[in-house]
Protein backbone atom coordinates (compact mmCIF):
# COMPACT_ATOMS: atom_id res chain seq x y z
CA UNK A 1 0.00 0.00 0.00
CA UNK A 2 2.85 2.61 0.93
CA UNK A 3 4.74 1.37 -2.30
CA UNK A 4 1.80 1.77 -4.28
CA UNK A 5 1.07 5.38 -2.63
CA UNK A 6 4.46 7.00 -2.75
CA UNK A 7 4.98 5.36 -6.27
CA UNK A 8 1.71 7.54 -7.83
CA UNK A 9 2.36 10.47 -5.75
CA UNK A 10 6.23 10.31 -7.19
CA UNK A 11 5.08 9.75 -10.50
CA UNK A 12 2.84 12.92 -10.38
CA UNK A 13 5.87 14.79 -8.71
CA UNK A 14 7.89 13.64 -11.95
CA UNK A 15 5.41 15.29 -14.23
CA UNK A 16 5.80 18.66 -12.19
CA UNK A 17 9.26 18.35 -13.13
CA UNK A 18 8.59 17.25 -16.78
CA UNK A 19 6.77 20.94 -17.01
CA UNK A 20 10.10 22.32 -15.35
CA UNK A 21 11.97 21.11 -18.10
CA UNK A 22 9.43 22.37 -20.43
CA UNK A 23 9.86 25.50 -18.84
CA UNK A 24 13.37 25.40 -19.42
CA UNK A 25 12.86 24.84 -23.16
CA UNK A 26 10.69 27.65 -23.28
CA UNK A 27 12.94 29.73 -21.68
CA UNK A 28 15.77 29.28 -24.15
CA UNK A 29 13.65 29.79 -26.92
CA UNK A 30 11.90 32.75 -25.91
CA UNK A 31 15.85 33.66 -25.66
CA UNK A 32 16.54 33.03 -29.44
CA UNK A 33 12.93 35.03 -30.82
CA UNK A 34 14.82 37.96 -29.30
CA UNK A 35 18.21 39.95 -31.17
CA UNK A 36 21.07 38.35 -29.68
CA UNK A 37 24.62 37.45 -30.04
CA UNK A 38 25.53 33.80 -31.06
CA UNK A 39 25.09 31.73 -27.61
CA UNK A 40 23.10 34.12 -25.58
CA UNK A 41 20.22 32.49 -25.56
CA UNK A 42 21.51 29.66 -23.13
CA UNK A 43 23.62 31.81 -21.34
CA UNK A 44 24.98 30.31 -18.02
CA UNK A 45 23.25 27.05 -18.85
CA UNK A 46 25.80 24.15 -17.82
CA UNK A 47 26.34 21.69 -20.52
CA UNK A 48 28.01 19.49 -17.82
CA UNK A 49 24.80 19.51 -15.60
CA UNK A 50 22.39 18.64 -18.17
CA UNK A 51 24.82 15.83 -19.61
CA UNK A 52 24.50 14.43 -15.89
CA UNK A 53 20.71 14.68 -15.74
CA UNK A 54 20.16 13.32 -19.25
CA UNK A 55 22.17 10.27 -18.11
CA UNK A 56 20.55 10.16 -14.25
CA UNK A 57 16.77 9.98 -16.08
CA UNK A 58 18.27 7.74 -18.69
CA UNK A 59 19.90 5.31 -15.86
CA UNK A 60 16.82 5.08 -13.60
CA UNK A 61 14.71 4.32 -16.90
CA UNK A 62 17.59 1.55 -17.57
CA UNK A 63 17.02 0.05 -13.81
CA UNK A 64 13.60 0.76 -14.09
CA UNK A 65 13.25 -2.12 -17.14
CA UNK A 66 15.79 -4.29 -15.75
CA UNK A 67 14.34 -4.87 -11.70
CA UNK A 68 11.66 -7.51 -11.08
CA UNK A 69 8.72 -6.99 -11.22
CA UNK A 70 9.24 -4.45 -13.99
CA UNK A 71 8.40 -0.80 -12.49
CA UNK A 72 6.41 1.36 -14.46
CA UNK A 73 6.68 4.35 -12.06
CA UNK A 74 10.38 4.86 -12.66
CA UNK A 75 10.34 3.94 -16.75
CA UNK A 76 7.96 5.60 -18.55
CA UNK A 77 8.52 9.33 -16.63
CA UNK A 78 12.26 8.96 -16.70
CA UNK A 79 11.89 8.29 -20.52
CA UNK A 80 9.80 11.35 -21.35
CA UNK A 81 12.11 13.47 -18.84
CA UNK A 82 15.81 12.01 -20.78
CA UNK A 83 13.74 12.81 -24.43
CA UNK A 84 12.97 16.28 -22.73
CA UNK A 85 16.86 16.96 -21.60
CA UNK A 86 17.96 16.09 -25.04
CA UNK A 87 16.25 18.60 -26.75
CA UNK A 88 17.96 21.28 -24.55
CA UNK A 89 21.08 19.69 -25.35
CA UNK A 90 20.34 20.04 -28.57
CA UNK A 91 19.42 23.56 -28.12
CA UNK A 92 22.46 24.26 -26.44
CA UNK A 93 24.65 22.80 -29.53
CA UNK A 94 21.99 24.47 -31.63
CA UNK A 95 22.77 28.41 -30.02
CA UNK A 96 26.36 27.56 -29.48
CA UNK A 97 27.75 25.47 -32.06
CA UNK A 98 31.15 24.71 -30.25
CA UNK A 99 32.74 21.39 -29.69
CA UNK A 100 32.03 20.85 -26.21
CA UNK A 101 28.14 20.97 -26.67
CA UNK A 102 27.91 19.45 -29.81
CA UNK A 103 30.47 16.20 -28.14
CA UNK A 104 27.75 16.62 -25.27
CA UNK A 105 24.70 16.13 -28.06
CA UNK A 106 26.33 13.16 -29.80
CA UNK A 107 26.93 11.48 -26.77
CA UNK A 108 23.27 11.62 -25.21
CA UNK A 109 22.13 10.60 -28.45
CA UNK A 110 24.17 7.59 -28.83
CA UNK A 111 23.57 6.59 -24.43
CA UNK A 112 19.60 7.16 -25.85
CA UNK A 113 19.90 4.52 -28.62
CA UNK A 114 21.64 1.99 -26.88
CA UNK A 115 19.38 2.44 -23.76
CA UNK A 116 16.37 2.01 -26.16
CA UNK A 117 18.26 -1.15 -27.82
CA UNK A 118 18.85 -2.93 -23.71
CA UNK A 119 14.65 -2.07 -23.35
CA UNK A 120 14.11 -4.18 -26.46
CA UNK A 121 16.62 -6.75 -25.59
CA UNK A 122 15.42 -6.95 -22.45
CA UNK A 123 11.90 -8.00 -23.33
CA UNK A 124 13.40 -10.81 -26.03
CA UNK A 125 15.91 -12.23 -23.37
CA UNK A 126 13.99 -11.94 -20.61
CA UNK A 127 14.32 -16.06 -20.30
CA UNK A 128 17.27 -15.70 -21.01
CA UNK A 129 18.16 -13.79 -17.16
CA UNK A 130 18.81 -10.54 -19.51
CA UNK A 131 17.44 -8.59 -16.61
CA UNK A 132 19.74 -9.86 -13.69
CA UNK A 133 23.12 -8.79 -15.88
CA UNK A 134 20.95 -5.32 -16.91
CA UNK A 135 20.12 -4.31 -13.04
CA UNK A 136 24.10 -4.73 -12.45
CA UNK A 137 25.30 -2.62 -15.20
CA UNK A 138 22.30 0.05 -14.44
CA UNK A 139 23.23 -0.13 -10.38
CA UNK A 140 26.48 0.57 -11.09
CA UNK A 141 25.80 3.45 -14.02
CA UNK A 142 23.75 4.85 -11.14
CA UNK A 143 26.63 4.93 -8.45
CA UNK A 144 28.86 6.61 -11.47
CA UNK A 145 26.06 9.17 -12.60
CA UNK A 146 25.40 10.15 -8.71
CA UNK A 147 29.33 11.34 -8.59
CA UNK A 148 28.90 12.87 -12.10
CA UNK A 149 25.77 14.77 -11.30
CA UNK A 150 27.26 16.42 -8.08
CA UNK A 151 29.97 17.35 -10.64
CA UNK A 152 27.97 18.77 -13.02
CA UNK A 153 25.53 20.88 -10.63
CA UNK A 154 28.90 22.02 -9.28
CA UNK A 155 29.71 23.33 -12.35
CA UNK A 156 26.22 25.19 -12.73
CA UNK A 157 26.53 26.34 -8.98
CA UNK A 158 30.30 27.70 -9.84
CA UNK A 159 28.62 29.60 -13.51
CA UNK A 160 25.87 31.17 -11.22
CA UNK A 161 28.69 32.39 -8.60
CA UNK A 162 31.19 33.58 -10.97
CA UNK A 163 28.90 35.44 -13.41
CA UNK A 164 26.46 36.94 -10.71
CA UNK A 165 23.52 36.27 -12.93
CA UNK A 166 21.38 33.00 -13.24
CA UNK A 167 20.86 34.18 -17.06
CA UNK A 168 18.76 31.02 -18.92
CA UNK A 169 18.36 28.93 -16.26
CA UNK A 170 15.14 28.43 -15.16
CA UNK A 171 14.07 28.42 -11.56
CA UNK A 172 10.95 26.72 -11.68
CA UNK A 173 12.66 24.00 -13.18
CA UNK A 174 15.07 23.70 -10.12
CA UNK A 175 11.89 24.30 -8.06
CA UNK A 176 9.91 21.25 -9.68
CA UNK A 177 13.05 18.92 -9.56
CA UNK A 178 13.27 19.42 -5.75
CA UNK A 179 9.93 18.56 -5.28
CA UNK A 180 10.42 15.39 -7.25
CA UNK A 181 13.61 14.27 -5.75
CA UNK A 182 11.55 15.19 -2.33
CA UNK A 183 8.93 12.14 -3.06
CA UNK A 184 11.78 9.88 -4.82
CA UNK A 185 13.24 10.02 -1.15
CA UNK A 186 9.92 8.72 0.00
CA UNK A 187 9.37 6.24 -2.77
CA UNK A 188 12.48 4.56 -2.50
CA UNK A 189 12.41 4.40 1.57
CA UNK A 190 9.07 2.33 0.52
CA UNK A 191 10.45 -0.15 -2.11
CA UNK A 192 12.80 -0.82 0.89
CA UNK A 193 16.62 -0.20 1.08
CA UNK A 194 17.37 -3.38 -0.55
CA UNK A 195 16.13 -2.27 -3.52
CA UNK A 196 15.56 1.25 -3.66
CA UNK A 197 19.03 2.51 -2.58
CA UNK A 198 20.22 4.06 -5.82
CA UNK A 199 17.14 5.84 -6.18
CA UNK A 200 17.66 7.09 -1.91
CA UNK A 201 21.61 8.21 -3.12
CA UNK A 202 20.80 9.83 -6.58
CA UNK A 203 17.51 11.91 -5.01
CA UNK A 204 19.73 12.65 -2.04
CA UNK A 205 22.61 14.44 -3.98
CA UNK A 206 20.26 16.08 -6.71
CA UNK A 207 17.95 17.37 -3.71
CA UNK A 208 21.15 19.23 -2.33
CA UNK A 209 22.29 20.71 -5.16
CA UNK A 210 18.47 21.99 -6.15
CA UNK A 211 18.50 23.47 -2.60
CA UNK A 212 21.83 25.37 -3.33
CA UNK A 213 20.59 26.69 -6.70
CA UNK A 214 17.46 27.88 -5.00
CA UNK A 215 19.44 29.98 -3.14
CA UNK A 216 21.69 31.22 -5.86
CA UNK A 217 18.46 32.79 -7.39
CA UNK A 218 17.99 34.97 -4.39
CA UNK A 219 21.68 35.33 -3.81
CA UNK A 220 21.97 37.39 -7.24
CA UNK A 221 18.65 39.53 -6.51
CA UNK A 222 20.36 40.85 -3.10
CA UNK A 223 24.09 40.35 -3.17
CA UNK A 224 26.30 43.33 -3.70
CA UNK A 225 29.01 40.84 -4.90
CA UNK A 226 26.65 39.43 -7.75
CA UNK A 227 26.77 43.28 -8.34
CA UNK A 228 29.31 43.92 -8.96
CA UNK A 229 30.45 40.23 -11.03
CA UNK A 230 27.42 41.53 -13.14
CA UNK A 231 29.18 44.51 -14.27
CA UNK A 232 32.56 43.03 -14.95
CA UNK A 233 32.90 41.82 -18.48
CA UNK A 234 31.24 38.45 -19.36
CA UNK A 235 33.51 35.46 -19.04
CA UNK A 236 33.23 33.23 -22.62
CA UNK A 237 34.14 30.38 -20.81
CA UNK A 238 30.88 29.50 -19.66
CA UNK A 239 29.90 28.65 -22.82
CA UNK A 240 32.35 25.65 -22.62
CA UNK A 241 31.24 24.42 -19.56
Amino acid sequence: MSYTFWGLTNSLFILLSLYGIYLQLKKIRQRKARPRNPGTATQILSIRQFVVSFLAYLSFYIYGYSIEPFNHFIVWPRLVAASLVLAVLYHIWHDRRNRPARAALVTAAACYVLAAAGFVASLLFERWHFNDHSKNIATGLILAITLFLAYGYYAQIKLIIVNGATGAVELKMSQMILLMDVSTIAFALSMGLASGWPLLLLAGVSGITKVIILYLFRWVRVSKSARLRRQQPANPAWQRL
